[in-house]
């Protein structure tokens, strides 16, 4: 199973960049809020658990991560929603945006805007999200055989190789869990999280093609309400800097 690209190495270089200016937060602060609705103790929530360890690994401070769990108690906080958007891209590329937005229709315009400027479009609901199957996708700094039957020990359901890291998929419901197995096998986790996996990968080769992918990609990454995209883009040819 992959559902990665190089638009993942992109992503993840990028994210770096954010992290260090700060704009990531209020997209980490969201995640945060609405986790802890579910219980504002992360060894009782994972989902919670899972959100602060994200917010962690892009520095952000620990009293901004305390005053984003604090927003479930505070009645004049705006009302945040988790809101799924499905689109269609260049190349017959499928794309599902998560986002976490306290007004859709400030959300809805942006995405909207970000996909038909670029060549993409809003998809009708359900048009997409069958092409994709929501999996627990861990990160793990290791490579080699000896790691990839480590981490399929402590419960993955697959694990591969990819840009000098192991890639371990879970059912969503045993994240946590090989998380927290893989972490006491000593091995050293770089990220855990939910993500939309496409069920097969569409290969673009088209340099232009692949082009307007990373730019439907890079701005919607730059919406404050988008947390998280994924997609079933195979980029395969190298883009000009």
């Amino acid at each position: 199973m992959s559902g990665h690209s190089k638009w993942s190495t992109i992503k993840r270089e990028k994210g770096l960049k954010d992290a260090k200016r700060g704009a990531v937060f209020t997209r980490l602060g969201n995640l945060i809020a609405i986790a802890a609705r579910g219980g504002v103790d992360p060894t009782m929530n994972a989902a919670l658990y899972m959100a602060i360890e994200k917010a962690k690994q892009a520095n952000m401070p620990a009293a901004n991560i305390q005053r984003a769990i604090d927003r479930v108690s505070d009645k004049n906080a705006a009302v945040l929603e988790e809101v799924v958007y499905e689109a269609m891209g260049p190349g017959g590329v499928g794309i599902i945006i998560e986002t976490a937005t306290d007004n859709r229709n400030r959300t809805f315009p942006e995405v909207k805007n970000a996909l038909t400027k670029n060549g993409g479009r809003v998809a009708d609901p359900g048009s997409v999200a069958f092409q994709f199957t929501r999996k627990g996708v861990i990160r793990v700094a290791a490579t080699g055989e000896e790691a990839l039957l480590t981490v399929l020990d402590a419960g993955a359901e697959d694990a591969v190789e990819e840009d000098g890291e192991i890639v371990v998929y879970t059912e969503l419901k045993d994240l946590a869990k090989v998380r927290a197995a893989i972490v006491d096998s000593g091995l050293s986790v770089v990220s855990a999280e939910l993500q939309y996996i496409p069920n097969s990968m569409i290969e673009i080769s088209d340099v232009e093609v692949a082009q307007k992918l990373v730019k439907i990609f890079d701005v919607l990454d730059d919406l404050d309400d988008v947390v998280n995209v994924n997609s079933s883009a195979d980029i395969t040819v190298d883009l000009p800097e």
